[in-house]
């Protein structure tokens, strides 16, 4: 299929080898923006095995500190439950 391709265009190899360039960007392009976003909702990897349902709403259980869980988190470290210390002062200014 190629050298049939090849032996249709005209012209030196140079002007042949810069036309097969345009045809395969040329086939690229029409399917990037066309074929791949049609067949895309039909494609297996689009269903996810997650439930996102109860992301940015309140836990079906009840607020964290009713099943127990502290304020902050129950992280060590400072009070604001960052889990993060604070690094001694050097004495050289660094």
């Amino acid at each position: 299929m190629y050298g049939l391709i090849w032996r249709i265009l005209p012209g030196p190899w140079i002007s042949k080898f810069i036309m097969a360039l345009g045809l395969l960007a040329g086939a690229a392009a029409l399917l990037w923006f066309f074929a791949f976003p049609a067949i895309s909702p039909h494609m297996p990897f689009n269903d996810g095995a997650v439930d996102t349902s109860s992301f940015g709403g309140e836990e079906p259980g009840g607020t964290p500190e009713e099943e127990g869980v502290p304020a902050d988190g129950g992280l060590p470290g400072n009070e604001d439950g960052t889990g993060a210390e604070e690094a001694p002062a050097s004495e050289e200014g660094f």
